[in-house]
């Protein structure tokens, strides 16, 4: 089993969606949930991980993580060359580094040696950064999820799913 994160946020309250599928070049999610709660912890730069690392690892408690093989989150699992961790980073510590976290970010991060991935027509790459499995593994996971365009179809989809 796969799992991919996403959140969105106002003012009111926070919304997490997970889009649950079986192989990474899985053109759809056998299941997305939503777990809705109040207001996040406010944003400050470099501590991300604040908002929504609360929020992921509530939701897990939903699921049997001996079946876990990766999880995706949209950002980064460190945030330099040096290591410092980001969302993904923090999860992965959090899960005592036994479930390979993926990260996906649509915009670059300076000082960071993410792998870019092109898909699609775009021009514009997804950056990727990986703890539990390489970067450049990861990389062609996330090369290789369906959809067209520059974001896999699943990922797509859970980010739709928080803004519903």
């Amino acid at each position: 089993m796969l799992l991919a994160f996403d959140a969105h946020y106002t003012a009111d309250g926070s919304r997490l969606a997970a889009a649950v599928f079986t192989d990474w070049p899985d053109s759809e999610a056998t299941e997305i949930r939503i777990w809705e709660s109040g207001p996040a912890a406010p944003y400050q730069p470099g501590e991300f991980y604040k908002r929504e690392l609360p929020l992921i690892l509530r939701a897990l408690e939903d699921f049997d993580l001996s079946t876990l093989e990766a999880i995706i989150i949209d950002g980064y699992v460190y945030l330099d060359d040096q290591g410092r961790p980001g969302l993904g980073g923090h999860l992965y510590e959090e899960l005592n580094s036994n479930i390979p976290v993926v990260g996906v970010a649509k915009s670059y991060f300076r000082d960071n040696n993410a792998e870019a991935v092109l898909r699609g027509q775009s021009s514009k790459p997804l950056y990727v950064t990986a703890l539990g499995l390489s970067a450049g593994a990861a990389a062609l996971h996330v090369r290789e999820m369906a959809g067209a365009y520059r974001m896999p179809d699943i990922l797509a989809a859970v980010d739709r799913a928080t803004k519903a």
